[in-house]
């Protein structure tokens, strides 16, 4: 898998063999832990190769003692930090706690991932602790990366290893404790690599989205009778993959089209003879319509294997694709969407025009609307059209990232070209859109660019939806992509915040909304009108957009008005948002965690 890696790599393989050189290096066991009452359960399944996989429970004492107030969780899927995470010239100079030299790199060594079960509850005592660290193995190295977008009451939460081209499916209806119910692993999804996203359907089933190519190189025959000749594990073309509640695999079905896609926008390494931009990241369905909409980002191999420079902008994807769904075992791809440049497009640099890299679509909800938006992470806009269902759906540009850039912070500018935008979502009553952006590199748009502070905007999209399939919104002049569309139905700005202002690029990559409220009999009901808003500012540290480790949340008006939740503090530092930038956790002293995505849910006990 990593015979192409660029000669750069050996330094990472021989700062490890450093580190494992050293022989006496170990976790400090006699080095006392901030989290003195732990409890411990672990829940073992055996997987289709025959080995024991497990989730360890670490408990911390009194996190859920009886006549508490019911809990509200927020569910974080989080990496071990460590020596692999980047590229060094020695291991006198490791990244966050990795560094210290010889004589401190307990830490540089891979530790167990985990999710990180944090107390939500507003008014809660303990809100913001992490009371519960359910560590998984025995596989170390996952890179976790994406969950379900929302959790509904008897869902089993999928949650993605990018690296280990595992799926873990996990129990929560007991919370703050976790079971697993199994595991998917490489060899139960020959037909694709690298999970990235996953969308739940009402009978618990889910889709998940596998970026990269068939795991080995060459022609690759689905079950359905597909044929696909891909470029190997982290490559082209990915596939969608459905599974039961239990993470056993019920298909596998390509995203590529037979004839091939747009050669001269969609590059493959190494070159495909059918080119394909066909690698799915964002995911989203509307079972009432039989249609699911994935979106392309990147042929995956070429961002998270080498930070190194990207050899061709063409290998970030312009392309979205709607499914037909009938037959929920065997997809149907109905269509593959070129979204358009827009106003800010320059032919010198192609990377940041605004069908460049689309991360993240998300789907209407509501019956009467049939519409979707996909977002573009270098290309810093947001993309809509007014009917999936639609043979070939058209979609346009309805709001540019820049026109939200100073009301995230006054330092910024109004150019919204390489905005590392991630997380989008529409609001469950269809009236807002909520966007969560890294914020610009400083340098990335020449050597003179100062970069832009990332957070989070809210976007009023009433107007947009009430003017069905004749909506009039285009963003097709520099001063709407500056400023807002000037069109009477275009969305507007609701709410911004900012995440570490003044600092470029470290805002915050992925989000989650709050969709439970308390009840007056004390139980959770869940609501289409959410009031809080939970993100991580972390992508994937061998890109080079790492983030500064921490989960903020948000409050969120009625009006769509945003403010960070100076609450949400974190339990050793008292500074707001907790840091997953630590010494300690309930599982031991590993060190500095990588927190990815999120998710509120609530015990089943304590949810109607």
């Amino acid at each position: 898998m990593l015979s192409n890696s660029p000669p750069r790599r050996k330094i990472l393989i021989s700062a490890v063999a450093v580190v494992l050189a050293a022989g006496a290096v170990t976790y400090p066991g006699g080095t006392p832990s901030a989290y003195a009452d732990v409890r411990t359960t672990t829940d073992t399944k055996t997987a289709s190769d025959g080995k024991q996989y497990w989730v360890k429970n670490h408990l911390v004492g009194g996190s859920a003692a009886p006549g508490q107030q019911r809990k509200k969780w927020l569910l974080v899927w989080a990496g071990d930090e460590n020596v692999a995470d980047t590229l060094v010239k020695d291991v006198k100079n490791l990244p966050g706690s990795l560094g210290g030299g010889l004589g401190k790199v307990v830490n540089a060594l891979p530790g167990p991932d985990f999710l990180a079960v944090i107390d939500a509850t507003e008014g809660s005592p303990s809100y913001g602790k992490v009371v519960n660290t359910a560590t998984v193995g025995p596989l170390v190295e996952n890179e976790p990366h994406h969950m379900q977008y929302v959790w509904h009451k008897g869902d089993t939460v999928y949650a993605g290893a990018l690296f280990a081209a595992a799926t873990y499916a996990f129990d929560v209806s007991a919370l703050p404790e976790l079971r697993l119910k199994g595991i998917s692993l490489p060899t139960n999804t020959l037909g694709g690599s690298v999970p990235d996203a996953y969308w739940t359907l009402k009978d618990g089933t889910a889709y998940g989205t596998y970026m990269g190519g068939p795991v080995v190189p060459g022609p690759h025959v689905y079950a359905n009778g597909q044929s696909v000749v891909g470029n190997g594990f982290a490559g082209s073309p990915g596939a969608l993959v459905r599974f039961d509640r239990t993470g056993r695999v019920l298909s596998q079905t390509s995203a590529a089209t037979p004839q091939g896609d747009n050669a001269e926008l969609c590059a493959n390494l190494p070159r495909l003879s059918a080119p394909t931009c066909a690698n799915p990241h964002g995911i989203q369905a509307r079972e009432d319509l039989n249609t699911l909409v994935t979106s392309d980002y990147a042929e995956p191999r070429n961002i998270i294997l080498d930070p190194v420079k990207q050899p061709s902008p063409y290998l970030r994807r312009p392309t979205v694709r709607t499914w037909d769904i009938t037959d929920r075992d065997n997809p149907k791809l109905r269509a593959v969407s070129y979204l358009q440049d827009g106003p800010r497009a320059d032919p010198a640099d192609p990377l940041h025009a605004e069908s460049r890299a689309v991360m993240e679509t998300t789907v209407t909800n509501l019956p009467h609307h049939k519409g979707a938006f996909a977002q573009t992470m270098q290309g810093g806009a947001v993309h809509y059209t007014p009917d999936i269902t639609a043979a070939e759906p058209h979609w346009y540009e309805v709001f540019d990232d820049g026109a939200a850039n100073k009301a995230i912070h006054a330092g910024n500018d109004s150019n919204g070209g390489g905005s590392n935008g991630g997380w989008i979502q529409t609001s469950p009553d269809d009236k807002y859109l909520y966007r969560a952006i890294s914020g610009r590199a400083k340098g990335a748009l020449g050597p003179n660019d100062p970069g832009t502070t990332g957070g989070v905007y809210v976007l009023d999209i009433q107007r947009l939806l009430a003017a069905g399939p004749d909506f009039r919104c285009r963003v097709d002049t520099l001063a709407e992509a500056r400023n807002g569309g000037a069109e009477a139905d275009c969305p507007t700005l609701a709410g911004a915040a900012p995440i570490n202002p003044g600092q470029p690029a470290a805002g915050p990559h992925w989000g989650a909304y709050d969709n439970f409220e308390l009840d007056s009999d004390g139980l959770y009901r869940e609501t289409s009108s959410p009031r809080r808003i939970a993100v991580s500012n972390y992508f994937v540290a061998r890109s080079g957009l790492d983030g500064d480790h921490r989960v903020n949340v948000l409050s969120v008006d009625p009006d769509g008005k945003l403010a960070l939740d100076n609450d949400f503090r974190d339990e050793f530092s008292g500074q707001v948002g907790v840091n997953f930038n630590r010494r300690d956790w309930p599982h031991g002293p590993f060190g500095n965690a990588k927190p990815h995505s999120e998710l509120f849910v609530v015990a089943d006990a304590d949810v109607k």
